[in-house]
């Protein structure tokens, strides 16, 4: 469509150009990066036949699931190199190491190549899966300096897309390669490199061109509230479309059709960027006719003008006399930051709740099938979903906290650990229906998290070094990942296989268990609710830890959010 007094082929390049230049283009291809990019989250669905293939027991598929967190969450490397390379340069880096580590592991489940030591084994799963640090850190930098204002919804959404990875995959699975199930491994090793490679020149940062309009703030919540509902129906749909599966036979031909209906409303969001385009235009057009707004427009530019000097002042764009060294809502580097408490209250917080929960997401298929569910996939799915919901909801409710509330944002995170708290106990007792109810719980509030800590970090400690500052928490982790599913998890679940093997009991060296599973022609199993109890009523403990820590916080960091928000007309300010 021709813009007035245009010629068809200026007015089309024009167009084009200003879509190019479109800060909500660029944020749907952060979805659709962020939509393959938690490839982390289907270990629990390729655990399982790596754990046959090639004789692993559950101790080795631990360790497996540590060194998978470890490449999924310690970024410092991405983190340093967001702000010395191109962004296109990082997503390439990323799509290499996620193609050759997930490649390789590939052929040797399938013989192609001949089977690697396993230490080399755990080594591809890290190189592999850390190719995720590199698309999350580019999406969730740039969008974030793109969408400053709006960080709680961007993160929520892109964080969002992440969890919903797995759900995703499975369903292209079912339409693609079952019931092949070392495909999936080689869809974990192609998709997300294809993606990141087609995205790689469009994310990118942009300049808003739309904040001073009188109506943007309306258009711009118009914009996220179509993003809301999208991810709203995408969720509904891969629900519904998972109990359709799981009550009935699908034939081959209507999952493909779902997988068509799946990339339908992947595609939806793609409808953003055209009709803002012609307000930044306005905008533009009217920047130097700005001295003949009317009365009612030059007011609300001043009420823009005051709310933004006061987030320049917290954030530390405007400098004013103080003591030396930045103070909370400014910007700290990375030793400016690791000294002080709020870091690691909001570290250590994050610990106790990522990683309890991710300590679920990892046994899930062991989970499932020591409770007598023999399709793993389903519950893969589902707890993909909820991760999902989680992070969505958690970016919208900590956005009404923060702004209409004048609350610090990791209120949220202390209610999401006291739900994960009874997810765990249900997860425990094992009776029937538990696992779905248990694992909407840990989900729901383990995708919270992911929301909720970049914002929190962004106004804490500043935009200009986020890249780092996200990385470095991240590495909580693989931390407890490495606590709670490598050594607690691994270690009372072969213990109990032990005994219902019937085997005397081994020494406790990983040497010693290593080598029972290798002479032994049996993979070491474990059957019935016991598996997993001792270890989820302690997963139990470290939420209510995770509690009282994000207590702290709140209590501590109260005044941030009111020198942020409490002066642009939240309910919590005073007056």
């Amino acid at each position: 469509m021709m813009n007035e007094g245009e010629g068809g082929g200026g007015g089309e390049n024009k167009n084009k150009n200003m879509i190019w230049n479109n800060r909500w283009f660029v944020l749907v291809a952060a979805i659709w990066l962020q939509a393959c990019a938690g490839i982390g989250y289907m270990f629990g669905a390729i655990s399982p036949v790596m754990k046959t293939s090639l004789g692993y027991n559950q101790k080795q598929i631990n360790r497996l699931g540590v060194a998978k967190d470890i490449g999924d969450s310690v970024g410092l490397l991405a983190g340093l190199l967001c702000d010395v390379l191109p962004t296109w340069a990082l997503l390439f880096l990323g799509a290499l190491q996620n193609f050759v580590g997930y490649g390789w592991i590939w052929l040797i489940v399938t013989g192609r190549t001949p089977t690697l030591p396993f230490a080399l084994v755990c080594v591809l799963i890290c190189v592999g899966t850390n190719g995720e640090s590199y698309f999350n850190t580019a999406a969730l930098v740039t969008c974030v300096r793109n969408f400053s204002e709006y960080r709680g919804p961007v993160v929520g959404i892109l964080k969002g897309f992440a969890g919903l990875s797995g759900a995703i995959f499975t369903q292209i699975f079912a339409a693609t390669f079952a019931p092949d199930q070392a495909s999936v491994i080689f869809m974990v090793a192609v998709f997300p490199t294809s993606v990141a490679l087609m995205v790689m020149f469009v994310l990118r940062h942009v300049p808003a061109f739309d904040d001073g309009l009188k109506n943007a703030a309306a258009t711009r919540s118009q914009n996220f509230g179509f993003v809301y509902g999208v991810c709203l129906a995408l969720a509904a749909y891969l629900m519904a479309t998972i109990i359709i599966q799981d009550m009935t036979h699908v034939s081959g031909s209507v999952n493909v059709a779902f997988t068509c209906g799946l990339l339908f409303l992947l595609c939806l969001p793609l409808v953003i960027p055209f009709p803002i385009h012609k307000d930044e235009a306005l905008f533009s057009e009217l920047e130097d006719e700005k001295e003949t707004w009317p009365e009612n427009v030059r007011q609300h530019q001043m009420e823009l003008a005051t709310s933004r000097l006061f987030r320049a002042v917290a954030e530390g764009a405007i400098k004013i006399k103080r003591r030396k060294g930045p103070r909370r809502g400014e910007d700290f580097t990375m030793k400016q930051a690791a000294v002080k408490a709020d870091f690691w209250l909001l570290f250590f917080g994050l610990l106790c709740g990522a990683g309890s929960g991710l300590m679920v997401i990892d046994n899930l298929g062991q989970i499932s099938q020591s409770l007598g569910y023999a399709n793993a996939h389903i519950f893969v799915s589902m707890i993909s979903i909820w991760n999902f919901l989680g992070r969505l909801g958690g970016g919208y409710v900590s956005e009404i906290i923060a702004r209409d509330y004048v609350m610090p944002r990791p209120i949220l995170m202390a209610v999401a650990q006291a739900g994960m708290a009874l997810g765990h106990v249900l997860l425990a007792i094992g009776c029937p229906g538990s696992l779905y109810i248990g694992s909407l719980l840990v989900g729901f509030g383990y995708g919270s998290h992911w929301s909720v800590i970049p914002a929190t970090a962004s106004e804490l400690f500043g935009l200009k070094n986020f890249g780092i500052l996200y990385n470095v928490l991240c590495v909580s982790n693989p931390a407890g990942s490495l606590i709670f599913s490598g050594l607690v998890a691994g270690t009372l679940y072969d213990r109990e296989a032990q005994k219902q093997r019937g085997l005397k009991t081994l020494a406790t060296s990983f040497i010693a268990s290593d080598q029972l599973a290798i002479e032994s022609d049996e993979v070491l199993l474990c059957k019935g609710a016991i598996c997993f109890r001792e270890t989820l009523f302690i997963m139990t403990g470290v939420c209510i830890i995770g509690i009282v820590l994000n207590l702290v916080l709140v209590a501590r960091t109260r005044r941030v959010y009111i020198m942020l928000y409490g002066k642009t007309g939240g309910r919590g300010s005073k007056g």
